[in-house]
């Protein structure tokens, strides 16, 4: 008999129409848990949901846009009320990325969509969740998917200072909800395609040759980090990290040539 997991969990996954929060999501739902998929791109999430139930796992879909003052709000008064209270949030969720917005042309509203999605909505749904896990004496687990350029500049100013600031929000909440049993961490991916990460630009291969491993990461290569940096058995002592999954690319001396 095939041991789930996460058997008996309840998951929100934002971000989970595309990309590494669709893996994520699979990954969560396959162990076992019952999974409600979030994301502003209605079509794409309500198939990322259907395909797990196709294979025999528990999702759910719920459409908000988080960058909306109200979008957190209205996530948990009109479906998260219905689903429960998560016992695993992972927050994915973030606007796609355009290589042309550098710091002489991004524009205000681009600027605080970014910092809306990652940060503010980020912090008010991990403490709103984090209120309903305490008041249940749940001993919760939370997962914000970061970047490198949360401390690495690569002149996308409002993508890597959302990214640090999320890094700080992951902190913040590790301190004040670690003795209430919430675990908070976050991971930081390498060059993943799809979500925001364009692997059809040029630079592509040089890219590669910059990994140690030699080869752009996939979705799955990040939900495995996720599933066991959300499950006790494997990091019941680790919180307020960031864990880099990302085939050695940080490892790479931009001054040096890529090869031995």
């Amino acid at each position: 008999m095939e041991i789930k997991l996460l058997s008996h969990e309840l998951a929100l996954v934002t971000g989970a129409a595309s990309g590494i929060g669709r893996g994520i999501a699979a990954a969560l739902a396959r162990e076992g848990a019952r999974v409600a998929l979030c994301d502003i791109d209605v079509p794409a999430g309500e198939d990322a949901a259907a395909a797990l139930r196709r294979e025999g796992c528990d999702a759910v879909f719920m459409a908000a846009d988080l960058a909306a003052l109200d979008g957190v709000e209205r996530l948990l008064k009109d479906d998260l009320a219905r689903f429960g209270t998560p016992s695993i949030l992972v927050h994915a969720a973030s606007p796609r990325r355009m290589e042309a917005d550098n710091i002489l042309s991004v524009d205000t509203e681009t600027w605080d969509r970014m910092l809306a999605v990652n940060v503010r909505s980020g912090f008010l749904l991990a403490r709103e969740i984090a209120r309903s896990m305490m008041n249940k004496s749940i001993r919760g687990r939370m997962l914000f998917t970061t970047s490198l350029h949360a401390e690495s500049p690569r002149n996308l100013p409002h993508y890597s200072a959302a990214k640090a600031a999320q890094t700080m929000v992951v902190k913040e909440l590790a301190k004040a909800l670690g003795p209430h049993g919430i675990r908070v961490n976050a991971i930081a991916p390498g060059a993943v395609p799809g979500g925001g990460f364009d692997a059809s630009g040029a630079g592509i291969e040089r890219l590669i040759r910059c990994t140690s491993l030699r080869r752009l990461g996939t979705p799955e290569d990040i939900a495995g980090m996720a599933v066991a940096l959300l499950v006790d058995r494997f990091s019941a002592y680790v919180t307020g990290t960031t864990v880099v999954v990302d085939g050695g690319m940080a490892l790479h001396n931009w001054l040096e040539p890529a090869e031995l």
